[in-house]
């Protein structure tokens, strides 16, 4: 499991996608701290020669009020917002690659749990099928079991080609389009019941989408300032000369603009970035709620998936098996009916396929608690040898 997550880490699109956005966001934040160009003029009066006035000039714009400054904190927080944006793909990642990873292992033993019933099934309808010729069971006992039979080998080519699309699955996570692997290789560890209180909630007020949630509300606040220094007007500062032909003379040019604020004060931009703050506190509030919740639903679909996955491990399999055994002899030796023999297969076949399941459940629960506190490395705190 370690390499294949850290195969995926290294090459998955989706986290060089993210990885992408947040080199892009280096340009933003250069931009931002970028002054405002001069501005070049020239201006000619008359076109008789002799007569032209000819004035060239520079206009310097003075940026007022910080706005340079609250740019450049904007851009600041969507530059740490883009970085915690990759551990959550990490972790994203990550956790998609536990159950795709699991869901392999699992896979190959539902294609042996289906060899194993297809085993059965044949062995039993051979049975059947002697029992008929000596004439100690109707020829409709041998239907029903080449009916099971047939049965098990659809059974049997499903799980073949779930075990194909889930070794796709997994190869796709590290960014390949076909399987360039055989079997999944790796234990079925059961995973732990659950997570201390204090390293739960820990990586939780450490969350990246927690954190993203309180960088938003900065950069929410950050935009406030930015459109507040953005109502502060601007100053021009103009310097020149001007060639007056009819004189011979040239005469330094100097001036000043600035806008008069009588109707654009960007006051509405301002109540646009007042009330989108408080919109930024509201999610963060939201998200608190939201990630406790799931946190605690994916704790208790743990402890419920694994405690079923150990009573049918350590109960209910053994004694299906047994069950079975006891009545597949009785009907070799005539004790019992092949009705009987054929109920005791599906109840073992069906707890076996219900372990997995609940196995299954324990892994992706699992993996989603993991994914919940943006566990983004390699190891797994949960899925270690019990």
């Amino acid at each position: 499991m370690v390499e294949a997550v850290r195969r995926a880490l290294a090459a998955n699109p989706d986290l060089a996608a993210v990885r992408r956005e947040w080199d892009a966001t280096a340009g933003r934040l250069t931009q931002a701290g970028l002054r405002p160009n001069p501005e070049g003029s020239f201006l000619q009066e008359d076109f008789k020669n002799g007569r032209r006035t000819s004035t060239l000039q520079v206009t310097v714009p003075i940026e007022r009020g910080g706005k340079r400054e609250a740019r450049i904190a904007v851009a600041s927080r969507v530059r740490d917002q883009a970085a915690l944006d990759i551990e959550q793909k990490r972790a994203d990642v990550r956790a998609a690659v536990i159950s795709a990873y699991y869901e392999g292992l699992l896979s190959q033993e539902r294609l042996k749990l289906a060899q194993e019933s297809l085993a059965l099934s044949s062995g039993s309808a051979n049975a059947a099928g002697k029992r008929v010729q000596a004439g100690k069971v109707s020829p409709v006992e041998e239907t029903r079991a080449r009916v099971a039979q047939a049965a098990a080998q659809a059974e049997l080519a499903r799980a073949e080609s779930d075990v194909r699309a889930a070794r796709k699955q997994l190869s796709s996570l590290w960014g390949e389009t076909n399987t360039t692997y055989g079997e999944v290789l790796g234990n079925l560890v059961m995973p732990a019941a659950d997570l201390p209180d204090e390293f739960v909630f820990a990586h939780m007020q450490n969350s990246p989408l927690l954190r993203r949630a309180r960088v938003e509300v900065q950069r929410a606040t950050a935009a406030v300032n930015l459109e507040k220094a953005r109502g502060v007007v601007d100053v021009g500062i103009t310097a020149g000369a001007k060639r007056d032909q009819t004189a011979g003379v040239t005469m330094a040019v100097v001036g000043i603009t600035v806008p008069i604020p009588i109707f654009d004060r960007n006051q509405g931009n301002i109540a646009e970035a007042i009330s989108r703050e408080y919109k930024a506190q509201d999610e963060l509030a939201a998200t608190e709620v939201r990630l406790s919740t799931q946190v605690n639903q994916a704790r208790e679909q743990l402890r419920a998936a694994r405690t079923e996955a150990l009573t049918l491990q350590r109960d209910a399999v053994p004694g299906a098996r047994s069950a079975y055994e006891a009545a597949s002899q009785g009907f070799t030796l005539g004790k019992f009916s092949y009705l009987e023999t054929l109920d005791a297969q599906r109840t073992l076949v069906g707890t076996q396929a219900q372990y997995l399941r609940a196995l299954s459940d324990t892994y992706q629960a699992a993996a989603e608690l993991e994914r919940l506190l943006s566990i983004s490395d390699e190891t797994s705190a949960l899925l270690k040898p019990q």
